[in-house]
């Protein structure tokens, strides 16, 4: 039934109802639903990776300061590897999941049996322009939905290429690129969806939890929030420096699963700061204000956010910024107030606080104390420390004696608990997310028992019991 305009469709005078009824009508043509279709659509979104390659790359570089390697790797490479693992895998996630059928309803069949949702709403982040909004959709893709893309507007140059980029080579029939900011996102959120996914933060991740339960549309959101980072006195003490120096500057800082902080324990916090010293020196030199490998923050606003981070905290490295970039340093921060801005909100930039603690024990409650993040990552020699951690910590994902590396795990599910998201996605927990996994049961007439229908006797009950 067509959808007919309301007060709520509309903002500001932006509506995207045609649009949405589009994509509705060529999804009951039920041409989603083969494989060679998602298929074609697969291969023509990674044609369009890599053959545009120089334009995406320059993008980002303009958006975000984004080098090469580091675009490649966390953006486009991902998105090309995400595709690839997709496409050898689909066939297989598509098809019926058999399981067990109860006695009692013998001769029967049961079985799970993938089905797409529709037409769903994919909402892109700035941090992670490309992948953001494409990983998301090639799950969407591969479980057979018709989509629109909605990029962050706060990536400007990216956001344009993608929906110059899209229409060249996808179904357009099947898919929309909107652009814009609040106006249009929620003129957006008052359409109804099959499923919206949405990257950012936890503010506007309420505001896309109450767009969707006016219509009952499901969701999956994934946020953020301070991911821990656990170092214990016995560790490789280089190896740990070289692999958070890795993980928490990527981006800037500016990546939703990066180390937000740092606990320690008391008397090897010196030790470890040096390490740390030592290794940004050796990865982006004494001036990493001028290397060529070292990113900008996204735009002035978020420039002054963390400039007033620093505000009455022991700096005790960098600090140093350009405001022309604009850019900050990476910079270290010991012992910050707990009650501190720098400790009650997610960072989401190039400051790192290091806070000293007693004992392992003490890190657990420390975090526990606090919402449940995104990523929790250890350090230690010790297994057993690392066993303990994972078993009495709550977090959407943990990586030992490295950071950020799950995510290259295609078998390892991605989203958040509590605060920091819920739903998850990446290889088939993406399929199954924008897909109803229908359940069905196959019988025939034979064999039909007469002890389930009334009228109802002892013997019948106890008959009942037995089989059931």
């Amino acid at each position: 039934m067509p959808m007919r305009p309301s007060l709520q469709a509309v903002h500001a005078g932006v509506c995207y109802l045609d649009k949405v009824e589009k994509l509705k009508a060529s999804f009951e043509t039920g041409k989603t639903r083969s494989i060679e279709w998602r298929r074609n659509q697969l291969l023509a979104l990674k044609r369009l990776l890599e053959e545009n390659q120089h334009d995406l790359l320059a993008a980002l570089k303009s958006d975000l300061g984004k080098c090469e390697t580091e675009a490649v790797v966390s953006e486009q490479g991902f998105l090309l590897s995400d595709i690839d693992h997709t496409l050898k895998h689909l066939a297989k996630w598509m098809q019926v999941r058999k399981v067990s059928t109860p006695l009692v309803a013998w001769p029967g069949k049961s079985f799970q049996q993938p089905e797409p949702l529709g037409t769903v709403l994919i909402m892109g982040a700035w941090n992670y322009p490309l992948q953001l909004l494409l990983a998301p959709y090639v799950a969407a893709l591969a479980a057979g939905n018709c989509a629109v893309l909605k990029p962050s507007e706060l990536a400007e140059d990216t956001s344009a290429l993608i929906a110059r980029l899209i229409p060249q080579y996808m179904d357009t029939t099947c898919v929309e690129v909107v652009e814009g900011g609040k106006d249009e996102s929620t003129a957006l959120l008052a359409c109804q969806w099959d499923h919206i996914f949405y990257t950012g933060g936890e503010a506007v991740g309420k505001i896309v939890m109450t767009a969707a339960a006016r219509h009952l549309t499901p969701v999956t959101l994934e946020l953020g929030g301070k991911s821990p980072c656990y170092v214990d006195k016995n560790t490789n003490l280089k190896t740990t420096a070289r692999r958070l120096v890795w993980g928490k500057w990527m981006n800037a800082g500016q990546t939703c699963i990066a180390p937000d902080y740092v606990l320690v324990e008391s008397g090897f916090e010196h030790k470890l700061i040096d390490a740390i010293k030592k290794e940004l020196k050796s990865q982006y030199s004494k001036d990493p204000l001028n290397s060529r490998d070292y990113g900008n923050i996204i735009n002035h606003r978020h420039f002054s956010r963390l400039q007033r981070y620093l505000e009455d905290v022991n700096v005790i490295y960098g600090g140093q910024v350009d405001p022309e970039r604009p850019a900050m340093a990476p910079t270290l921060v010991l012992e910050p107030a707990e009650n501190s801005a720098l400790m009650s909100d997610e960072i989401f930039g190039p400051i790192l606080p290091i806070i000293t603690v007693a004992s392992v024990d003490h890190a657990i409650r420390f975090i526990n104390a606090r919402p449940k993040p995104l990523a929790l990552y250890a350090f230690s020699d010790d297994d057993n420390v690392l066993d303990h951690i994972i078993a009495n910590t709550s977090s959407g994902s943990v990586c030992t004696n490295d950071t950020m590396l799950f995510m290259t795990n295609p078998e390892l599910p991605f989203g958040g608990v509590g605060n920091s998201g819920m739903g998850q996605y990446h290889g088939q927990a993406g399929f199954d997310t924008f897909s109803h996994i229908k359940t069905v049961m196959k019988r025939g007439f034979a064999l039909d028992v007469p002890f389930r229908y009334a009228p109802f006797s002892k013997l019948k009950l106890a008959l009942l019991k037995r089989f059931l």
